[in-house]
């Protein structure tokens, strides 16, 4: 992994003392250390661009350029106005499959929507590095409002081949609209490049939306290929219930009418069961440690967590690695971190990367124990 500075004449050098300690979790019995880098204000998603660059979005709506290597930082202009009120932020940030090439970056972000209610929305943008700013932003699709303010989802992943994008869309706190046909809402979304919906999604010609891929969901807040292609995504429960799901085209994940969780005032929900109808997770959690990100792994740096799934804990303060065995997955390991953890990502030398929550959330590398 290559770590250059940024080169440009308005940063500032990050003062790294203060980071030097890892938390006192991590100080002991953890098979990895943690490398304190950074701190970010209520940060919510990172990428890593070809030059080992991190782009990190915070919750309030700024974008900031990072440097791993030496601390510095600046803030992206040209972001667009972000309603960050209850759960809404500025969310998931991935480069374009050909980043390299056009520059383009993909993000979502909550807005203001008609009075009180606001929609997830996915956008593009060309990202100036020498500049810091972002160009050409436009929004690609926008979700239907709501006056909630929870379960937007907005997480992106592209297919294989680059050609389709898939967005998850949260059910918004309303439940039901999670099983109607014509509403977006708690669905896996196929798109094209430019966010409309892609031709052949196996629900259309059934009367759903075109877009829809998957339905059922509640808030997804991570999906992930692997490397054998399948489509692996994890939720958030209501009381208890937290998921990881194998997303094949067409099914019925069972939100709001299976869960194996319970609805927050103890009324109790359906668990999911063989011949319900419904797909039933692959892995679950009760009691809840509320997943906040979720990153594929599959580098050689822990060659022992190869073809794994890590998924963070936000009430949980932890990570957990799920073994992938085919469409079979194992709740392999867990471990203590301290802090609620925001998301993960892994950085192009197979460390893995995390950030944690809060106003001072601390960008952590995780290398194998020496």
């Amino acid at each position: 992994m290559k770590l250059r500075t940024l080169g440009l004449a308005t940063t500032f050098s990050l003062t790294l003392l203060g980071f030097a300690t890892a938390p006192a979790a991590a100080a002991a019995g953890l098979p990895f250390e943690v490398k304190p880098v950074g701190t970010f204000k209520s940060p919510w998603a990172m990428a890593f661009l070809p030059n080992g660059n991190l782009l990190v979005t915070q919750k309030e709506g700024t974008m900031i350029l990072f440097d791993p290597a030496t601390g510095t930082r600046r803030t992206v202009s040209g972001t667009p106005a972000v309603s960050s009120k209850g759960q809404g932020a500025l969310m998931d940030i991935v480069p374009a499959p050909d980043f390299a090439a056009s520059k383009r970056l993909y993000f979502s972000y909550s807005e203001a929507g008609t009075g009180a209610d606001s929609r997830l929305v996915l956008a593009t943008a060309t990202l100036d590095q020498a500049g810091g700013t972002l160009k050409d932003t436009k929004a690609i699709f926008r979700g239907q409002e709501a006056s909630t303010g929870g379960h937007y989802s907005g997480r992106i992943g592209f297919s294989a081949d680059g050609k389709h994008l898939f967005f998850t869309s949260g059910d918004r706190q309303l439940f039901d609209p999670a099983q109607d046909p014509k509403s977006t809402l708690g669905k896996v979304l196929r798109l094209n490049l430019d966010g409309t919906p892609a031709a052949g999604n196996p629900l259309a010609a059934k009367g759903f939306h075109a877009a829809v891929w998957s339905y059922g969901h509640r808030n997804l807040l991570g999906i992930a290929f692997d490397r054998q292609g399948r489509l692996w995504e994890m939720e958030m429960g209501p009381r208890h219930g937290d998921e990881i799901n194998l997303i094949k085209p067409g099914l019925n994940y069972g939100w709001p009418k299976a869960s194996n969780g319970s609805h927050y005032d103890g009324r109790d929900i359906p668990d999911h069961a063989p011949g319900d109808g419904f797909e039933s997770p692959k892995v679950f959690w009760d009691p809840a440690i509320s997943p906040g990100g979720l990153a594929y792994y599959d580098a050689d740096l822990f060659p022992k967590w190869k073809n794994s799934l890590f998924i963070t804990g936000l009430s949980g303060q932890s990570l957990d690695r799920i073994a992938l065995d085919g469409e079979n997955a194992t709740k392999a390991d867990h471990w203590d971190m301290g802090e609620r953890i925001r998301a993960v990502r892994t950085g192009p030398d197979g460390a893995l990367w995390l950030l944690e929550d809060g106003p001072r959330g601390r960008l952590l590398m995780l290398t194998p124990k020496r």
